[in-house]
């Protein structure tokens, strides 16, 4: 059946209400999570006022921060937006009150620790490592396995773990105390948390290495924290890389094993991108390509999924909902080049979506 069928004989989904814990998302896209490294000290700037206020007058479901340090070590960049005082809340909350005085979407915080790829130059700077001496910091990971071209990390210790851990929790307060809506999670790219559920970037010896049940332990740990210090009707998702498209490294059955976890432990859903842990990744890229990491997980974990990858049309994104192949999705690249995609995408399928007054 094709889309235009499909919306002769009903509304599209795309434009239905998805409900996830306390919040009600007006319609099932979300804007994906994009490194814009212009914070001050991580404290959200006039940009990210204009960047992701855009998106609540453009009428999507959700909008995502892009990857949100929750300790000054846990940055990329310098320029990476933080969460981890009062004032990186208020700086935040000027965002989330734009959001709700004009419009429908809800506002997102994507948090992150991105260990062993941080403490490096903007990404259109090179993303080159920052040496001590020129405003560097430590940088720490599951092992000591560098991603090629940085920083070897320092594995972490018992103590690091139990600090990193009370950081998620904070920053869940922190997001809470802005007036975010929902937060997720950052479990994928090559990051802290992936770095330990990967055996590309994982060695250890002890409780957090070894098998997939021992590799998930401090992301679950991370994910207790977080879900105990967010509040109990609001969604706390969590993104993973399904696999690490290389030999030896994470692959989707592993996923499996830690997304039902997740879901035994309270999780909302499940953002499911792949690669990040290493440049030697083999990834066949085209549209869609990663949809079935989310039809599979929302199959066999019964939980909800956020479809990402490469969609851009209007017709893409419904179908993905049509099918089943997931409850929401996310797009990045689509909605930079145009941030009225929701008006298109009404005008092409037929359907009704919000638009602030000064527009209609």
């Amino acid at each position: 059946m094709s889309v235009e069928q499909r919306t002769r004989e009903g509304p599209p989904k795309l434009f239905s209400e998805f409900v996830l814990g306390d919040v009600a998302l007006a319609n099932r896209v979300v804007l994906s999570s994009m490194g814009q490294h212009s914070a001050n000290d991580g404290i959200a700037s006039d940009w990210h006022l204009v960047h992701l206020g855009q998106y609540a007058i453009g009428g999507i479901g959700l909008a995502m921060t892009e990857s949100t340090a929750v300790s000054a070590n846990a940055r990329i960049s310098r320029g990476c937006l933080g969460l981890w005082s009062d004032a990186h809340a208020r700086g935040l909350a000027k965002v989330a009150a734009f959001f709700a005085a004009h419009g429908v979407t809800r506002l997102g915080v994507q948090l992150n620790h991105c260990g062993r790829k941080g403490s490096v130059t903007k990404r259109w700077e090179g993303s080159t490592p920052i040496a001590p001496d020129q405003g560097g910091w430590p940088v720490g990971g599951a092992s000591a396995m560098a991603y090629p071209g940085r920083v070897t990390p320092t594995p972490l210790s018992a103590g690091d773990m139990a600090t990193i851990r009370q950081e998620f929790a904070d920053a869940a307060g922190f997001a809470n105390a802005a007036g975010a809506d929902v937060v997720e999670i950052h479990a994928a790219h090559g990051y802290l948390l992936h770095s330990f559920l990967s055996p590309l970037s994982n060695d250890r010896t002890d409780a957090y290495g070894g098998s997939i049940h021992n590799r998930m332990r401090f992301p679950l740990e991370v994910f207790d924290a977080a879900r105990a210090a967010w509040p109990a009707g609001k969604p706390l998702g969590v993104r993973v890389s399904v696999t690490d498209w290389a030999a030896g490294g994470l692959n989707e059955e592993e996923t499996l094993e830690f997304c039902d976890a997740l879901k035994q432990r309270g999780c909302s859903y499940i953002c499911a991108s792949s690669g990040g842990t290493t440049p030697d990744q083999d990834i066949p890229v085209e549209p869609l390509y990663q949809v079935p990491f989310a039809a599979r997980i929302r199959r066999d974990v019964a939980i909800p999924t956020m479809a990402v990858g490469l969609i851009t049309e209007p017709a893409q994104a419904e179908a993905i909902l049509a099918d089943g192949s997931a409850d929401l999705v996310a797009m990045g690249r689509g909605l930079l080049r145009n941030p009225r995609w929701m008006s298109d995408a009404a005008d092409i399928l037929g359907g009704g979506i919000f638009r602030p007054p000064q527009y209609q």
